[in-house]
């Protein structure tokens, strides 16, 4: 391995932190005019943290296809229901009791999935498959296929969990559809942008695509018609 790849793969490992953040803004500004001109109107983006884990990997299952208000009410009322929420706690839970709290059958399957996979001493059914905390050390290629090994996991559950709960600065959720409607305005498209599109078109503001991200949700989300973000998977 090259001396460049290996700062590659230390620099993809590191997790964004304020610091981080308001260089790469300052390095995407100077790259890309139309993001300077976001980061000059609106400001600074959030940081959009999120604690790693079950919970949080759960509770972007639920955001798949849907607007967050939407999946946070539905998550909200889980966590009324089992007040800690744990693999064990979410399997104490029946259908009837998922389906009332607002859970949809093909996302009972998934987080049904995705609790058992997690590692549980003594629980019968759980396969112990899945170490989110040994997963948070790996690098993103790692990441990603270990985590589409399970039912209901695709590329854009994994970039926003690679992007808000471990902060790793280049990852771009090109599945991601206010990211694409925001993309489209900003550079005056004419049509919506596929993923691949997408992909092409933002190689040049690596490595800090995840600060790239941060900038168009905050300019879709500065758009008064814009009240939530609906995403796709």
């Amino acid at each position: 391995m090259t001396l460049e790849e290996t700062a590659a793969q230390t620099a993809e490992l590191e997790s964004l932190t304020e610091e981080s953040l308001t260089r790469g803004l300052l390095v995407l500004a100077n790259l890309d005019s139309d993001l300077a001109r976001i980061l000059e109107t609106l400001g600074p983006p959030p940081m959009w943290q999120r604690e790693p884990g079950f919970a949080t990997l759960l509770c972007i299952i639920l955001e798949q296809q849907v607007s967050l208000a939407a999946a946070r009410a539905v998550f909200s009322r889980l966590c009324g229901v089992v007040v800690t929420l744990t693999p064990e706690t979410f399997l104490t839970l029946d259908d009837v009791q998922l389906r009332g709290i607002g859970f949809s059958r093909q996302k009972i399957l998934y987080c049904r999935g995705l609790a058992q996979a997690m590692p549980k001493a003594g629980y019968a059914y759980a396969t112990g498959q899945l170490d989110l905390t040994k997963l948070e050390r790996m690098d993103e290629t790692t990441i990603r296929t270990e985590l589409k090994r399970l039912k209901g996991i695709g590329d854009w559950t994994v970039d926003i969990y690679l992007l808000m709960a471990l902060q790793r600065p280049d990852v771009f959720p090109k599945g991601d559809l206010a990211i694409a409607i925001a993309f489209q305005k900003l550079k005056n498209l004419a049509t919506r942008p596929t993923p691949i599109q997408l992909e092409a078109m933002t190689q040049h503001w690596r490595p800090w695509r995840a600060v790239a991200a941060r900038l168009l949700w905050h300019y879709y989300l500065s758009n008064a018609n814009s009240k939530s973000v609906t995403v796709s998977q």
